[in-house]
């Protein structure tokens, strides 16, 4: 390394190579022993690398501050968003938890109404069958034939023809029935009289829920039992 004293009468620098530090710590004890003299000078170089020199170690230091200041703030920011990263996960599994309950419990309610449905299509069926047989009319059977529709033969005997056919019209007039066609009809003795003549009839007709603006619905309580089971225990 080479050192150089670019003060007059200074020493002369060692062979070497480079810039060093401790040159220009020696420049400025040597500026500074020199200054009282009067053929004393002062390079303008050296004062401009020495102040170059001040304000990069300066530089550096607000720099480093800085970045270590961020860093603490990165840290906290890291350190909090982990937490609410915590927070979050566990706030997403319990709201999986009450969805997948919730998917559960529809699916038992679907069920449940699904049975519910088809719970009174046979009382509604026998019901409608009984309310449409005119005089002179009896029923001997009544049987399940398919599903998907629900398709029901009815069987029974008529004191004539137009007793079957009053039957079949009021059959078809029922929301809850369609598609009524009579099968073979056929003409015997009586059982209780052999001499009168009835009339052995066999109908098919399909089960079809009506829309729900034709029915009529009413209440499972009435107003006295809503009241009692919506009143304060105690009260």
């Amino acid at each position: 390394m080479i050192e150089v004293n670019l003060l007059p009468g200074g020493q002369k620098g060692r062979s070497g190579g480079g810039f060093s530090l401790a040159g220009v710590v020696d420049s400025l004890k040597n500026l500074r022993g020199s200054g009282g003299g009067s053929g004393s000078s002062f390079d303008p170089y050296m004062g401009f690398a020495i102040a170059a020199l001040v304000i990069s170690f300066g530089y550096m230091g607000v720099r480093w501050l800085g970045v270590t200041g961020q860093a603490e703030e990165l840290d906290v920011q890291l350190t909090q968003a982990l937490a609410d990263s915590t927070e979050n996960a566990g706030i997403i599994q319990r709201t999986n938890e009450l969805q997948a309950r919730g998917d559960s419990i529809q699916q038992r309610v679907q069920i449940i109404q699904d049975i519910d449905a088809e719970r009174y299509v046979w009382p509604h069926l026998m019901d409608e069958i009984a309310a449409a047989v005119p005089d002179f009319t009896w029923l001997t059977e009544i049987l399940y034939q398919s599903e998907d529709p629900l398709v029901v033969r009815v069987g029974g005997r008529a004191g004539s023809i137009f007793a079957i056919t009053r039957f079949m019209r009021r059959l078809e007039s029922s929301p809850f029935l369609r598609s009524v066609t009579n099968g073979p009809i056929s003409e015997t003795a009586s059982e209780q009289n052999p001499e009168d003549l009835v009339f052995l009839f066999e109908l098919t007709l399909v089960y079809e829920p009506p829309p729900i603006d034709q029915l009529q619905t009413v209440p499972l309580f009435n107003d006295g039992s809503a009241q009692a089971l919506t009143a304060t225990p105690g009260n």
